[in-house]
């Protein structure tokens, strides 16, 4: 099997609706589609919350006032190209614009893709390298893109190893949907590349939903962690797919299981034509406070928000303190809110 990347490969492997099609090539036109073997099998087999995390949608044409091509300002604050340093201690490569598959909520779908923002060549790559060496304060390098994973092992050896020679860089990270999506590609190979002898190196992996748990992605998952690579799940909360708490509990609960450590619950961001997946903020405080005494404080991630316009990354979790009438008042796991005489 092949991935499917256009309209027609769509309807020849009958994953779309009669009659849909004139509207789906205009979604196709504008934002790149790619559904992996494994997607595809997923999709035909009805599994919840894969369909519509992947298939093009006519409700991607509309729009919204408030939606930005660049919703988080990775434009406003690129120093060289390739990099984003949004945050003091550390910066965000985006190594190439190629993806495994393009999620349809994509915060970066106008710069991934065959019209996207390209591939790093090695003189760019190199300006970045310069860049961090000359920036002390640079903990953290984190590699994205486009998912960083569809590199090949020799290149991605590359990097970890130019980066594991600036000496303030004591941290990589690179954030992937692979494993979930793809999870042939992580070969022993790739595996070895990752890992940097003295070098603390963890990978965030992307997933919204405990169907995209497969024994393939599983054992992808596997051959990561037994090399002693830190996994870190990042989850966008996401109207359709996820945004109920005992969804995103078994999302959890599975990444855990295979020793991931649930890092972030994004809010979706405002890119375009992706209203349809986004919820009120108060809707998302009420899903994800019903976590808390449902989950262990491990398989719970920080839910966030990415302010617009560059200004970083927020958490927005409900609040658990309040001024009472007689002092201050804790909410406790259950919602209800106790006295604290402190």
């Amino acid at each position: 099997m092949k991935t499917l990347r256009s309209i027609d490969d769509l309807e020849a492997a009958a994953l779309l609706e009669d009659g849909a099609t004139p509207e789906l090539e205009a979604v196709a036109a504008r934002y790149a589609v790619a559904i992996t073997p494994a997607i595809s099998a997923l999709i035909r087999q009805g599994a919840p919350g894969i369909a519509a995390q992947f298939l093009p949608d006519a409700r991607e044409l509309v729009t919204m006032p408030a939606e930005n091509p660049d919703p988080i300002g990775d434009h406003s604050h690129s120093p060289v190209k390739g990099l984003v340093h949004r945050y003091p201690d550390r910066v965000l490569i985006k190594a190439l614009h190629a993806c495994p598959v393009y999620c349809r909520f994509c915060f970066r779908r106008e710069m991934v893709g065959p019209n996207g923002d390209g591939m790093l060549d090695d003189a760019e790559l190199e300006m970045i390298f310069d860049y961090i060496a000359a920036h002390p304060g640079i903990f953290e390098v984190i590699v994205t893109g486009g998912d960083p994973l569809m590199l090949s092992a020799r290149r991605i050896g590359a990097m970890g190893e130019r980066l594991a020679r600036i000496p303030h860089v004591k941290l990589m990270r690179w954030h992937s949907r692979v494993p979930m999506v793809a999870p042939e590609r992580v070969t022993a190979e790739m595996v070895r590349a990752l890992a940097i002898p003295g070098r603390a190196v963890s990978i965030a992996i992307h997933a919204n939903h405990r169907s995209e748990f497969t024994p393939a992605a599983e054992a992808a998952i596997a051959c990561l962690a037994d090399a002693g690579l830190v996994l870190l799940g990042q989850t966008v909360l996401l109207k359709g797919v996820n945004a109920e708490t005992e969804t995103l509990a078994a999302l959890f609960r599975a990444m855990v299981a295979n020793r991931i450590r649930p890092l972030y619950l994004h809010h979706p961001d405002l890119a375009p034509g992706t209203s349809h997946f986004r919820l009120g903020i108060a809707e998302g405080q009420a899903i994800y406070g019903r976590l808390r005494g449902r989950l262990s404080g491990p398989a719970i991630p920080a839910y966030v928000l990415d302010l617009p316009g560059g200004h970083g990354k927020v958490p927005i979790g409900p609040d658990s303190l309040r001024q009472g009438p007689e002092g201050l008042e804790i909410r406790d796991p259950s919602g209800i809110w106790r006295a604290y005489p402190g």
